[in-house]
C-alpha cells in the first residue's frame, strides 16, 4: 500500500521534479526535548527537493513573501525510522522583509504530510504524519546556503496515541 502511494506521489510530482529548485541535505537530532524528557533520541538524516515553481501567488506581485512552492523529501533516522513527505513552503529574504534591501539571510517555514514507519525508533501512533518546520539560512558566496531548522512531526490526533517528535537540524542547500 505504501509503495503504491509513494509511486503515485512520484508520478504526480514528476513535473515538479523536472523544474529548477534546491536540494537540501540535513543532519540533526531526532526527538530533541529541552526539558530532558526525550526517550528515543536518534540521528536524523534529511533530504528535500524544493521547487522554484510557484503553486499559488498571494499578495502583490512585487512581494514574493506569499509564493507557495512545493517540496518533497524523506527523513531517515539511526533507529531505522523513515518518513516520506510532500508539502508546501515559502521563503523570504529577511533583509527585504525588515529593511527593504536584500540580505544573505532567509526565513523558510514549511508544512508537509506523508507516510511514517517507526522502524525500531519512536512510535508516533499512525502511518500518516504531518511536519511543520521553521528554518533560518545564510547564503554563501557560491549561492549555496547553510541553515538551521526546528521541526515538529505529529499525527494531528488521527490516532489515540500522538506523542509527536521535535527535530533540530543543520542543513546545506544546493540550488540548480
Amino acid at each position: 500500500m505504501i509503495r503504491i502511494l509513494f509511486f503515485t506521489l512520484i508520478i504526480l510530482l514528476s513535473k515538479i521534479a523536472l523544474s529548477n529548485g534546491t536540494n537540501v541535505f540535513g543532519l540533526g537530532i531526532y526527538d530533541i526535548k529541552f526539558d530532558g524528557s526525550e526517550k528515543d533520541q536518534a540521528t536524523d538524516f534529511r533530504y528535500e527537493f524544493r521547487s522554484n515553481k510557484s503553486l499559488l501567488d498571494i499578495g502583490p506581485k512585487e512581494d514574493n513573501f506569499f509564493f507557495l512552492k512545493p517540496f518533497y523529501g524523506f527523513e531517515y533516522t539511526s533507529d531505522s525510522a523513515s518518513y516520506f513527505l510532500a508539502g508546501i513552503y515559502f521563503e523570504d529574504n529577511l533583509g527585504e522583509l525588515f529593511e527593504g534591501d536584500k540580505s544573505k539571510y532567509y526565513f523558510t517555514p514549511s508544512f508537509g504530510a506523508g507516510f511514517y514507519d517507526n522502524g525500531s525508533g519512536k512510535n508516533l501512533g499512525n502511518d500518516i504524519q504531518f511536519r511543520t518546520s521553521l528554518e533560518l539560512s545564510y547564503e554563501l558566496k557560491n549561492k549555496n546556503r547553510i541553515g538551521i531548522s526546528f521541526s515538529h512531526i505529529s499525527n494531528a490526533n488521527l490516532a489515540d496515541k500522538n506523542p509527536g517528535v521535535e527535530i533540530l537540524s543543520f542543513s546545506y542547500h544546493v540550488p540548480y
